[in-house]
Order: C-alpha cells, then sequence, then structure tokens
C-alpha cells in the first residue's frame, strides 16, 4: 500500500484538498481509501491552520513517477513549484501553501535519495498524521 498526505492551508482549503484526490484518482487509476479531514496548526511556521487528509491505495507507479506526479499537482493546484530551504543552521524553512502532498510510506520500500526519503522524514514527528493514517491502516 502507498500512503499520502495531502494539506492545504491557503485558499478554498476543502476545494483544494478535493481536487487533488480527484486529480491522483485520474492519474493514477486507482480507488482511494481516505481519512477523515483533520485541521492542524501549522508546523514549523506560523501562518493559517492546515486542512490534512491521509489516502492510501495500490499501485505500480514508481515512487520517482509519483513524487513527479504529486509534485505537478501541487503546481496545478496554484504552489510554486519549490526548492527546499534551509536557515543558517540547517533547519527547514516552511511556507503556505495551497497544496502539499508527502508521500509518507511505500509499501515496504526504505529510500534516501536526493529528492525523495521514504518513509517519510516528518513520519513519527507530526502525531496528525498517525491519527489520519489510523483511519485508514489496512
Amino acid at each position: 500500500m502507498i500512503y499520502l498526505v495531502l494539506g492545504s492551508n491557503l485558499g478554498d482549503r476543502e476545494w483544494n484538498l478535493e481536487q487533488a484526490l480527484a486529480m491522483l484518482a485520474e492519474a493514477l487509476k486507482v480507488d482511494m481509501l481516505c481519512s477523515r479531514v483533520l485541521e492542524t496548526e501549522a508546523v514549523g511556521f506560523n501562518g493559517p491552520a492546515f486542512l490534512n487528509q491521509a489516502v492510501c491505495f495500490e499501485s505500480d507507479i514508481a515512487p520517482e513517477a509519483l513524487l513527479d506526479l504529486c509534485q505537478d499537482i501541487e503546481v496545478r493546484l496554484g504552489r510554486p513549484r519549490h526548492v527546499p530551504e534551509y536557515d543558517a543552521a540547517g533547519q527547514r524553512i516552511f511556507h503556505d501553501r495551497t497544496m502539499d502532498i508527502d508521500i509518507l510510506k511505500y509499501n515496504d520500500l526504505e529510500t534516501h535519495t536526493d529528492r525523495l526519503v521514504i518513509p517519510h522524514p516528518q513520519l513519527w514527528e507530526r502525531p496528525y498524521v498517525q491519527e489520519l493514517l489510523n483511519d485508514i491502516t489496512i
């Protein structure tokens, strides 16, 4: 199973989540199991609250291709193409976003490349992610 978490804290957050899910389902041609939507405070920066939702599905899409698809959907929903930013101490700098799609787990795969880390490095640091995953864990 592949697990993603979607988040939005700009614009019509519910619409952003709905559109991202529709785009994923259309591109992947899969049925998805979706968690409830949960509102959470921004993590790592001061900004409006996020709406978050987790999804899981089965697919044979390659992990890097899934990353490309997720980033394309983010851009199509108004997020500027992003390059991670870091402060002088090496801490990641986060910003508001219309859509953020993170690959949490991809079957039992463990990988760490310049572009992709699976399982997601903050998977266990964000309690709301665990809460959403509990909604859909099969």
